[in-house]
């Protein structure tokens, strides 16, 4: 155990130290580089300034620029506009190849000037060029070197050796301390085996393997919440999928032309973003038990004009099953979370039509029913048994399993009514009998 426990706090501990190492390298490395272009550029103004740097000026003139360079550790290379090298501080110029093609040179001939990092003879450095374009035509070139991103990490890795053993020395003690400490229980246990007024170790155990068993029930049951999440965000999904699907089926046999052709469009658009909006609205949903207040996010909401919003979006669905869907009622606002509302309403509605018999009949209303704003959906549809009217607002509750996955149900629309019900200060009505039919009634 006590090896284990070393060989994790070291692994551990590895890795720590060579990310850090590796991010305080790159963080010099940048700086270092970003300081070489900064001070190259400033001597190539300075250079600019001096004079030196003219088409009639000799190159025993710019021979007066080495002391400056050897005490910058700065290479200066002056071009001609073909890119003849006019004079190099480093080498002799009249045996220098042509430079017109070297990418610092080539920016600045178009842009004024160019930088560019290649790759330096001397192991672990880059050299950094600054290149600037004169007003007489030639180009000065500046350059100086740098230690390249693996240079400066070969540079460090003394100091993160020492860093290194004396985490490991750390680390070993950490170890032996931690280890004495997790079996002085069973060691004291061992040592009084044969005392019968001592449980047996298998009872000291017990409550370790209790939660253990605890821990394991609650993964488990957190895995099946996730998978039921997962079958109810397709459940969700569903609504504006059949949207698009029986708009797209209008245009693609011609039911619709002209303007309603883009009306049409435009309903498919909204539906597939609608498709986006309400992942995010399902998962803050399974979020808000959490939440302490969402006054913050309420608005006036116009009851009335949100049905009519949600009637349009089912319309497809309801007419494919022959389903008369019908809203009546007027304006009525309450102060609520819009987006909340809508899926209130989706959720009810949809249900009314899913569970629904074809050439069946959905009733909406959203108005005002004894003084208080109210939103009703009252369907024709199969109905629920009395001893399932109660459950059927849990999460994940199905009367009929079958019949659920048939019409694509999961379970979680009638629970999200009865959280966003609760969460509005709201109060829910149901009624409904086997092969009649439902009544739900929200009152705000």
């Amino acid at each position: 155990m006590k090896g284990r426990i070393w060989r994790s706090l070291m692994g551990i501990s590895a890795a720590a130290i060579l990310a850090t190492a590796l991010c305080v390298t790159l963080v010099f490395y940048a700086q270092s580089l970003s300081n070489a272009r900064a001070t190259l550029r400033a001597q190539a103004a300075l250079l600019c300034a001096s004079g030196l740097l003219q088409t009639d000026a000799p190159a025993t003139e710019a021979e007066r620029l080495k002391p400056l360079c050897e005490l910058e550790a700065l290479r200066v290379t002056w071009l001609d506009a073909d890119g003849t090298v006019l004079y190099d501080s480093a080498a002799d110029a009249s045996q220098m190849e042509n430079h017109l093609q070297r990418p610092e040179i080539l920016a600045a001939l178009e842009s004024g000037e160019g930088e560019s990092t290649r790759a330096s003879a001397t192991l672990g450095r880059e050299t950094v060029y600054y290149a600037l374009a004169l007003e007489n035509g030639t180009v000065l070139r500046v350059s100086t070197e740098v230690r390249s991103v693996l240079g400066a990490f070969a540079a460090a890795l003394p100091l993160i050796a020492l860093i290194a053993l004396a985490i490991a020395a750390l680390c070993a003690l950490a170890a032996a301390l931690l280890t004495r400490r997790l079996l002085a229980p069973i060691h004291a246990l061992a040592e009084n085996i044969g005392d019968a007024s001592r449980r047996p170790v298998y009872k000291e155990l017990q409550p370790f393997v209790e939660a253990v068993r605890t821990q394991h029930e609650n993964i488990l049951a957190a895995a099946q919440s996730r998978q039921d999440f997962t079958a109810n965000v397709t459940h969700e999904l569903k609504t504006p999928l059949m949207a698009i699907s029986g708009y797209a089926e209008l245009l693609e046999n011609g039911m619709v032309v002209g303007e309603q052709a883009l009306e049409f469009a435009g309903e498919i658009r909204q539906n597939a973003q609608r498709m986006n909006a309400m992942v995010s609205d399902i998962i803050r949903l399974s979020e808000l038990d959490r939440a302490e207040d969402l006054r913050d996010s309420f608005v006036p909401v116009d009851l009335y004009a949100a049905a009519q919003k949600v009637c349009k979006l089912l319309a497809p669905e309801a007419l494919k099953r022959e389903i008369r869907l019908s809203l009546d009622g007027g304006s009525v606002s309450v102060l609520a979370n819009p987006d909340m509302i809508d899926e209130l309403m989706e959720n009810l509605c949809q249900n009314a039509i899913r569970y629904n018999h074809d050439g069946g009949e959905v009733r909406i209303f959203a108005g005002m029913e004894e003084n208080h704003p109210v939103f009703r959906v009252a369907d024709t549809g199969v109905g629920i048994p009395k001893e399932f009217q109660e459950r059927v607002f849990e999460r994940f509750f199905r009367v009929d399993k079958s019949r659920s996955r048939q019409t694509g149900g999961t379970g979680l629309g009638l629970a999200i009514v009865k959280h966003i019900v609760e969460l509005h200060n709201a109060s829910l009505h149901m009624q409904s009998e086997v092969g009649k039919g439902t009544d739900i009634r929200i009152q705000f």
